[in-house]
């Protein structure tokens, strides 16, 4: 399967290879996925870190409103988003390792700035925003790691490889969270530069882990050409749109849940101290759920396929979002002060979007590696040569769908702002997520799940198939549609 050199390049890499796979290289899969996970968990951390920090920023001191703090979190989030364009192409021109190895090290930036600034509450809005961009290099690595990681498995095991990977990532944001938490609850609002010490630590262990124990895939590729590629596929902006209703939501509710519930229960009068120290001992759970759920997405959709279970999410991402929406058109009919009753109400229904999101997540990642391979077999190319277009191509798109999902946290932020702004309440922007969610599923049904006969195929790469070419495939039910499919390859 491989040839492993001193400085860890691998010069080549065939995991669709069961016998080589069997003898030896699962554990090298393994161990990069163990360390791309914690690289890409502490790059997590650090893109959400202003997520904490303005927890740790009462108004009467540092003069930002709420609707000032989710610009404030929005803009890390943007800056992620592009990043992971170039992030994608980047393992495969100067390797897995190596990307790891500097992409982490890029990390002591934000959090040495991060460290600095949040001692200086004078200082102006417009600085905080340029600190806070630079956060956003945390957001880069998952594209990255997702590339990576995509390329050492095989098809067979890419839904739960990919949703370890990027669950274990995910996890990242309840983690700094939680450490947010435990340093108010035990320290008080005034010692976030703890935090930010903690950070430079992780760092500076994800680049030496990533140095002793990660290689690089000499045949590896994922340039722009196959992005190019990649795009040319109508599938492909499907996905884009579907990965804005799981990521985006999960993101963006990772980065503003502790905002909203920080803004009900002061509210319902607590203090900006007592709000945050209660805010903080919730925020947490949901993207820690969420991220544990994303792994087996990925499992659900190996088994039963990914547009399935991406088309269940949705349908339950809307109930859940009009639990949300309910409850806070309740806690504006008492004058904004959200009850005991609604506050769980509230929280119920925001931990099931954190679920359903990261179960979202999983299965959604699973059918890119479904559509190009399913498109692969169309080729006028060796198996391998399909195998490895598949592969390249599908990593190339990881990187895309990644930053065009991302924007979709951003747009939660945005929309957030605007609610609170023009309302004084996030209620509006509840409906607005809801209404969003119907047209995902309607997109994920058109796209990737309406059948033209009664056939009874249910794995992705049969959809897709079936998708590409919806006049012929009424005639071509019951044949393979792979020709139908080359001449759009």
């Amino acid at each position: 399967m491989s040839t492993l050199t001193r400085n860890r390049n691998i010069e080549h890499w065939d995991a669709e290879d069961v016998d080589a796979w069997e003898a030896g290289g699962k554990d090298v899969a393994k161990r990069n996925l163990i360390w791309s996970v914690f690289a890409e968990h502490v790059g997590f951390s650090v893109w959400s870190i202003w997520s904490v920090m303005v927890l740790f920023m009462p108004t009467d001191k540092f003069g930002i409103d709420p609707a000032g703090k989710f610009f404030l979190v929005a803009v890390p989030t943007l800056v992620g988003a592009i990043l992971r364009i170039p992030y994608t192409v980047a393992t495969a021109r100067f390797g897995g390792r190596n990307w790891t190895i500097f992409s982490a090290a890029l990390l002591l930036i934000p959090t040495l700035l991060t460290l600095y600034f949040i001692n200086q509450p004078g200082t102006s809005y417009t600085t905080f925003l340029i600190v806070a961009a630079f956060a956003g290099l945390g957001g880069g690595n998952f594209a990255s790691s997702m590339t990576n990681i995509n390329a050492f498995y095989p098809q067979r095991l890419k839904g739960w490889a990919l949703g370890l990977n990027a669950g274990g990532g995910n996890i990242g944001v309840p983690v700094i969270q939680l450490i947010g938490l435990l340093v108010i609850a035990t320290l008080g609002n005034q010692y976030a530069s703890l935090i930010c010490a903690i950070y430079l630590v992780l760092v500076a262990l994800a680049g030496v882990g990533a140095a002793l124990y990660m290689d690089n895939l000499k045949n590896q590729k994922a340039d722009l050409s196959y992005m190019i590629t990649a795009l040319k596929v109508p599938q492909s902006w499907a996905i884009a749109f579907l990965y804005i209703g799981t990521f985006g939501s999960f993101i963006g509710y990772s980065f503003a849940f502790g905002q909203v519930l920080q803004i009900s229960f002061k509210a319902g009068g607590d203090t900006a101290a007592q709000a945050a120290l209660h805010a903080a001992q919730i925020a947490f759970i949901g993207p820690l759920l969420g991220s544990l759920a994303r792994p087996y997405g990925g499992k659900l959709a190996d088994r039963i396929g990914g547009s399935r279970v991406t088309f269940y999410v949705f349908g339950a991402m809307m109930a859940a979002a009009v639990v949300v929406g309910v409850a806070s058109t309740m806690g504006d009919s008492n004058k904004g002060v959200p009850t005991g009753g609604v506050m769980t109400m509230l929280v119920v229904g925001f931990i099931a979007l954190f679920v359903l999101s990261g179960i979202g997540n999983g299965s959604v990642t699973k059918i890119i590696p479904s559509v190009f391979d399913a498109k692969s077999k169309s080729l006028d190319a060796t198996a391998a040569a399909q195998a490895a277009w598949s592969q390249n191509t599908s990593g190339a798109l990881i990187g895309f769908v990644g930053a065009i999902g991302a924007l979709g946290g951003v747009g939660i932020n945005l929309v957030l702002r605007s609610s609170y702004s023009s309302t004084a309440s996030a209620t509006t922007a509840f409906w607005v997520f809801m209404a969003f969610y119907v047209a995902c599923a309607v997109v994920t049904y058109a796209v990737f799940l309406r059948r033209p006969t009664s056939s009874s195929r249910s794995t992705d790469s049969d959809v897709v198939v079936e998708a590409e070419s919806l006049v012929l495939q009424a005639e071509h039910a019951d044949s393979a549609p792979s020709t139908n499919s080359s001449a759009r390859a």
